[in-house]
């Protein structure tokens, strides 16, 4: 049995035994770097990125994330790809491959092949003088001391090193393609994430009561509206304009207050000029109004046309926290 003061501390060892191989490919860092994204920016194909083991893992995380934002790309495993999966690579395609050693015997066979295509070749490899170095037109450089392993073998810095130069490749990319957050929300539109990016607040009121009473309205009414409609809220509106509202909130404070409210009308206990939202506005931007200032309705107004109330609630259901 280890103790658990020994477990951190082989924890914390990895840890910085992997960010110290991360350190060091900034100065690994050069023409070849710059090229390699200047060609995958103007290739008229995909970019293909093939492995095998656990380069193949780490190539299948950086089609992930290039597909994502903004760069079309394929996985090839290495080895499937010289039974017969080559036919994926075409004309125009660039083509990354990964492979920590860069000597293996899939990579052998396949580097010749991939050149006889003249599909630009990428080795992102640990060794320079490898098999796969000397015949990609251009190298990224993964090289690591040593892996975090203890018997020095099982891939961790090393695939650290290529997943953190894949990252840097796809955030390069990204600046290059100036792709935003409109762009990234086309390829994520589902889940939180993807409500996130494209919610807008009219999407939330397909199915949402539209409280309100007229400003001379009885306080007995502005109470009848809140409780029927749900929302805790209703819009006080005079000449079609919303000029203020009422919480359930007002309506315990007056109540407080006051032993009786019959002279009262919705105008006298309203609260003017409320936090207000446009219906093309997004989800995500009226939550933070709405915790900026502490409220859990937002009322929804089109120039001067109500549409309705946003609650706090229905945001929540939605999952987008």
């Amino acid at each position: 049995m280890i103790a658990k003061e020994n477990i951190l501390a082989i924890a914390k060892k990895t840890i910085l035994s992997e960010s110290e191989a991360i350190i060091k490919l900034i100065d690994f860092l050069d023409d070849n770097f710059v090229n390699t994204a200047e060609i995958i920016f103007n290739a008229k194909g995909r970019l293909i990125v093939t492995g095998i083991g656990k380069s193949a893992i780490i190539a299948q995380k950086i089609v992930a994330t290039m597909n994502s934002t903004g760069t079309p790309s394929m996985f090839l495993h290495a080895s499937e790809a010289i039974h017969g999966d080559l036919g994926m690579v075409q004309p125009g395609d660039v083509v990354i491959c990964i492979s920590k050693s860069g000597n293996s015997p899939e990579i052998k066979v396949l580097v010749p092949i991939l050149k006889r295509f003249g599909n630009t070749l990428i080795g992102m490899t640990g060794n320079i003088t490898s098999f796969l170095a000397k015949g990609s037109d251009y190298i990224l450089n993964t090289t690591v001391e040593t892996e975090a392993c203890p018997i020095n073998l099982a891939p961790t810095n090393s695939t650290t090193a290529q997943l953190v130069m894949g990252d840097a490749l796809a955030v390069c990319l990204m600046e290059m393609r100036d792709f935003k957050s409109d762009d990234f929300a086309k390829y994520h539109p589902g889940g939180a994430l993807g409500k996130k990016l494209l919610l807008r607040v009219k999407d939330m009121l397909e199915h949402t009561l539209k409280p309100m009473v007229n400003a001379d309205a009885s306080i007995k009414q502005a109470i009848f509206e809140i409780s029927e409609k749900r929302l805790g809220v209703t819009a006080v509106v005079e000449d079609n304009k919303v000029i203020g509202i009422i919480t359930d909130g007002d309506i315990r404070r007056m109540l407080n207050e006051r032993d009786t409210f019959a002279d009262l009308t919705a105008k006298d206990i309203m609260t003017k000029n409320p936090k207000v939202i446009k219906s093309t506005d997004m989800v995500v931007d009226a939550l933070n109004i709405l915790e900026d200032f502490s409220i859990t309705q937002l009322i929804v107004v089109d120039g001067e046309e109500y549409k309705g109330v946003l609650h706090l609630h229905d945001i929540l259901k939605e999952g987008i926290v």
